[in-house]
């Protein structure tokens, strides 16, 4: 320190906080029928589709928990993306209902065009802006082959985009780095705030569990994804030598 200015020094300045409406959007591709690593009760197999559901609706009730007033609306990508509900509402048995509605497709549809996903969430956030809210996707794709495209103008970047990547390991049958290059490009394309990515090749439902936690996040609230250390990882400490633990002599007690 010099001068009495202390080095990197961190503040937030102060802004209004908007309440979000968020646009869930599920990729229903039959792979989203994987199945993960690890079984339900009864050994019943869990497939990506059964653990998205669980995610999306831990996600709506912990966001509801921090702010009532967040909103949620959902869609699903086959070929392209269509409404699943179109109604924005932070009713928990809304979600239930429209998260109930996700039905996987039980073959591939080849192609994955997102432009319908931006024209939507455009128009959304328009009508959200007007309402004195921010609107944020949340894309949620399980292609280990397709990358998605689409066909949107640089210069608009009036919501948020987050995405979710679940895939296979990597093989000659299939490419999941490309398809995560492809989606990094769409969220830096879109993305008005910081747009958080994250994937998951593991298969295992704890993971995309974990990552849906730290989507909670607020988009004006966030560092860059860069930066971001959490989940912290925990490591076991080891006790201190008995010799170090202070004896009752020791330990002094001052009476006021």
């Amino acid at each position: 320190m010099e001068g009495g200015q202390s080095a990197g020094v961190y503040s937030l300045p102060p802004s209004r906080f908007y309440g979000e409406d968020i646009l869930f959007c599920v990729d229903v591709d039959v792979e989203s029928r994987t199945e993960m690593k690890l079984s339900g009760p009864k050994g019943r197999p869990i497939t990506r589709l059964d653990s998205i559901k669980q995610a999306l609706l831990l996600f709506v009730n912990a966001k509801l928990s921090i702010s009532p007033d967040h909103r949620f609306a959902f869609a699903v990508l086959g070929q392209s993306v269509s409404w699943l509900r179109k109604e924005f509402s932070n009713d928990v048995d809304s979600a239930v209902a429209a998260v109930r509605g996700l039905v996987a497709a039980n073959s591939s549809y080849g192609l994955a065009d997102i432009t319908q996903l931006f024209r939507i969430a455009a128009h959304e956030a328009k009508k959200s802006r007007m309402q004195g809210r921010l609107f944020r996707v949340i894309l949620i794709y399980c292609r280990s082959s397709v990358r998605p495209h689409h066909q949107w103008p640089v210069s608009q970047k009036v919501f948020t985009m987050d995405v979710m990547y679940l895939h296979d390991k990597p093989s000659s049958e299939n490419c999941p780095q490309k398809v995560y290059d492809a989606l990094v490009d769409a969220l830096e394309h879109v993305s008005e705030y910081e747009g958080y990515i994250f994937e998951s090749g593991q298969g295992l439902s704890r993971v995309l569990f974990r990552h849906m936690c730290m989507l909670l996040s607020h988009p004006q609230q966030r560092c860059v994804q860069d930066d971001l250390d959490i989940p912290k990882s925990l490591t076991r400490k080891s006790a201190p030598p008995i010799d170090a633990i202070p004896s009752d002599d020791s330990i002094s007690v001052s009476s006021q």
